[in-house]
């Protein structure tokens, strides 16, 4: 098992890892590296960083059970986190930047465009996911916190199938996500039954 001081610098290098994608996006708008259309390639950005964080807690919990020892869940709040952060601003920049918060446009869009209600509905679901993070709310909640934090699967889904539709021509990147996804479902009972063999021997 690792000790305290190799667990609190994997700790920062993890959440310096999270802020890199922001001061890549910092350091490419203003000098023309995102693309010809920023808006867009920012809003595209951030929704891959989201998505991509989200596959990666998602992997944590199986990877954990068959690397016990790397105490990776100590890191999955964080990684989570990060996630909704990134998600946040894919959705500030659509309102303010994109929409400039025409409410009506922005209504309607959602309510008409099946792949703008489904990224809607993804985030809303990951708001009480990062609302009831902390250990206060896991304490208050008790076993139904668990329960409430299996909304991720169903967030992941709808955000994938939301970049999947979102785009028109290159698919391959959101058909990957959607295999990725699949194997990290299947991987959690087999890795669960997997711990549960290792335990008993």
């Amino acid at each position: 098992m690792p000790g305290r001081g190799v667990r609190l610098a994997v700790w920062w290098l993890v959440f310096l890892a999270g802020l890199a994608p922001l001061l890549w996006l910092a350091w490419a708008l203003p000098t023309n590296r995102l693309g010809f259309e920023p808006v867009v390639d920012s809003l595209r950005f951030l929704g891959q960083t989201a998505i991509w964080l989200l596959m990666i807690g998602l992997a944590i919990t199986p990877l954990g059970r068959l690397i016990p020892s790397w105490r990776l869940v100590d890191y999955r709040r964080m990684v989570g986190l990060y996630a909704f952060f990134y998600a946040s601003l894919h959705v500030a920049v659509w309102l303010v930047v994109d929409r400039q918060l025409d409410w009506r446009a922005i209504v309607e869009e959602i309510t008409e465009r099946l792949h703008i209600g489904f990224g809607a509905l993804a985030f809303l679901l990951l708001v009480p996911l990062a609302v009831t993070s902390t250990k206060g709310w896991m304490r208050r909640l008790g076993a139904g916190w668990r329960e409430l934090h299996r909304l991720v699967y169903p967030a992941t889904g709808l955000a994938v199938l939301h970049y999947f539709l979102s785009v028109k021509l290159d698919t391959r990147t959101p058909l990957l996500l959607m295999v990725l996804l699949l194997v990290l479902l299947a991987a959690r009972p087999l890795t669960r039954r997997w711990a549960g063999k290792h335990r008993r021997r």
